[in-house]
């Protein structure tokens, strides 16, 4: 396992606790936010919400991926997060995520501040991002996606499709401690499968890489529980417990404060020592 992960300026070593990424979507059509924080003003205050809530991480996405969503530009995209980049960047020292498959956008989002690049299709779609992320000198979260549900053996499949992408950027040459993974919740996976991997998240310790875990107000929370988006908190806290227990490093989310309790009341029951002796 790799002992940490350097994102920008900050080491984020694995086994102290579990690390918040927090949500920015600058997206007039997100499946959870959109529209809410894709004015310059907006975005800055809840970026400011949540580092005082305790993100480690703030995560800004310029194109929504929710299902069946509409692709941008890529000069729209760069239009929509360069300005939140440098902004946060400005304004506090947090480590800053673009979440982006097209090396251009994430070329320009480096320029601007960003330290990870959050690649939803594993470095697989654009053939220049691993060699872009090399370049940079960012990080890189390889999230496993894949164009349709067509698995011959979902575990086996699921595990060659992260293997090939660990191994597109070690071939680009992206150092082991710029590396994390994500198994892709929602993302060409039917709900039993989003349930299975998330019951299962141990099996991504096998490649050794820091893992980050994103449920926040997902489908499949609603598809459980029968509730709209707005809705889904309840239902995504369980998924954090569920995550930090299977020793998941990252979690990806949008409702902060709330998170990190469920994190540190989690974490305090798993370190608590043993007890011995007598009873009284």
């Amino acid at each position: 396992m790799v002992l940490k992960i350097k994102i920008g300026k900050q080491d984020f070593v694995m086994g102290e606790r579990t690390y918040i990424m927090g949500i920015l979507n600058v997206t007039p059509d997100s499946f959870s936010d959109g529209g809410k924080h894709n004015r310059l003003d907006d975005a800055l205050k809840h970026a400011e919400l949540m580092i005082k809530e305790g993100a480690d991480i703030i995560d800004i996405g310029g194109e929504s991926t929710r299902p069946n969503y509409t692709m941008v530009s890529e000069e729209e995209e760069i239009e929509r997060v360069v300005p939140i980049i440098e902004a946060v960047r400005n304004n506090w020292d947090i480590p800053i995520s673009i979440d982006t498959y097209k090396s251009k956008v994430a070329r320009a989002a480096c320029q601007a501040g960003a330290d990870l690049v959050n690649d939803i299709w594993g470095l697989k779609y654009d053939p220049d991002m691993a060699n872009l992320v090399e370049e940079t000198g960012v990080a890189v979260c390889l999230m496993h996606n894949r164009p349709s549900i067509n698995y011959e053996s979902f575990h086996d499949d699921f595990i060659a499709d992260m293997t090939e992408s660990i191994q597109i950027a070690k071939d680009a040459g992206i150092a082991d401690d710029r590396i994390m993974i994500d198994p892709g919740i929602g993302f060409a996976k039917t709900h039993e499968m989003n349930l299975n991997l998330v019951k299962n998240l141990e099996m991504m310790h096998q490649f050794s890489y820091p893992v980050l875990l994103g449920t926040s107000r997902k489908s499949m929370i609603g598809n459980v529980l029968n509730v709209p988006v707005d809705q889904r908190l309840e239902g995504t806290l369980a998924t954090t417990v569920i995550a930090v227990m299977k020793g998941c490093q990252f979690l990806r989310v949008h409702d902060i404060k709330e998170n990190k309790k469920a994190i540190q009341m989690t974490e305090a029951i798993l370190q608590s020592k043993e007890i011995h002796g007598k009873k009284a």
